[in-house]
């Protein structure tokens, strides 16, 4: 019996290896990857994308300054001023200080537009120090959705007053309480780097 079985299983065994050899013959070939052809000098590379004429873009950093700058037609200089975002104790944005500069030649060394909350009381106007220096106050020239822009002028002495001090003090009234007082505190670590790479505006 275990004879019978063992010839019948070697019959099955080569019965199957002829099947397999047979299917082999007639397997068609494995298909053969095809080449891919170089596409390297085709490829587009692109270009950068710089700011379009008028808008705004930070050219550089000076401590706790940024020099934002308007870009120009072709063949004319952007202009840049010294921008930086004044802040409360709760870290939320309240105004904004833009400084340019202007020719030597003129009393006036730079100009600056301050622009604060509609929420201001005007006619208290807006004062502004340098560390312990005498402060000076100065009108709000218009107001619109940004807020209220105060446009005012430095003298030499005034911008070297920015250069060695440590930080400014700019002081609001709020329209809501007219008998309280709101103090900004603006850095002027970076002010001297960042206001000598400017380019005077004509």
């Amino acid at each position: 019996m275990r004879t019978t079985i063992t010839a019948l299983t070697l019959a099955g065994l080569l019965a199957l290896g002829t099947q397999a050899a047979g299917q082999d013959d007639t397997a068609p070939a494995p298909a053969q990857t095809p080449e891919v052809p170089d596409l390297t000098g085709a490829l587009d590379l692109g270009e950068p994308v710089g700011p379009r004429v008028g808008e705004i873009y930070v050219a550089d950093n000076h401590g706790d300054w940024e020099v934002r700058c308007i870009r120009a037609p072709e063949g004319q200089d952007d202009r840049c001023n010294l921008y930086q975002l004044l802040t409360n104790q709760e870290d939320a944005p309240v105004a904004e200080f833009n400084l340019f500069r202007l020719p030597e030649s003129g009393q006036v060394a730079a100009g600056a537009n301050i622009v604060v909350p509609l929420e201001t009381l005007l006619t208290q106007q807006l004062t502004l120090s340098v560390d312990s220096g005498e402060p000076r106050r100065y009108p709000f020239s218009f107001c619109n959705s940004a807020g209220c822009v105060a446009r005012i002028g430095l003298t030499q002495a005034e911008v070297a007053a920015f250069k060695g001090g440590a930080t400014a003090t700019l002081r609001l009234v709020p329209a809501a309480a007219p008998d309280e007082e709101f103090l900004l505190t603006m850095s002027l670590a970076g002010f001297t780097a960042g206001y000598d790479s400017l380019t005077p505006v004509p």
